[in-house]
């Protein structure tokens, strides 16, 4: 296993991840201490089930949503919200 610092992760990070790729292991270190390990993903089959539509994407694409009727509108409520930032 490879052991490399937060910096020289952070300048190779292309590098280290093809390591990693290829089955190898990094440990991150921060003062010689590990703080992290990155290990490759396992390819243990298919992990997602596909589930197919119930129905045909054309019969809800034209469908229409009645408005909100909030008492804001969305312009304020975003304003709003980037103020408390």
């Amino acid at each position: 296993m490879k052991r490399v610092k937060i910096a020289e992760l952070k300048d190779h990070l292309s590098q280290h991840l093809r390591d990693v790729e290829r089955g190898n292991e990094v440990e991150v270190t921060d003062r010689d201490r590990p703080i992290a390990r990155i290990i490759p993903v396992r390819r243990s089959g298919a992990s997602l089930a596909l589930v197919p539509p119930k129905r045909p994407f054309s019969s809800v694409r034209s469908k229409q949503y009645a408005a909100a009727r909030w008492g804001i509108g969305s312009t304020e409520l975003l304003l709003e919200e980037r103020q408390q930032r």
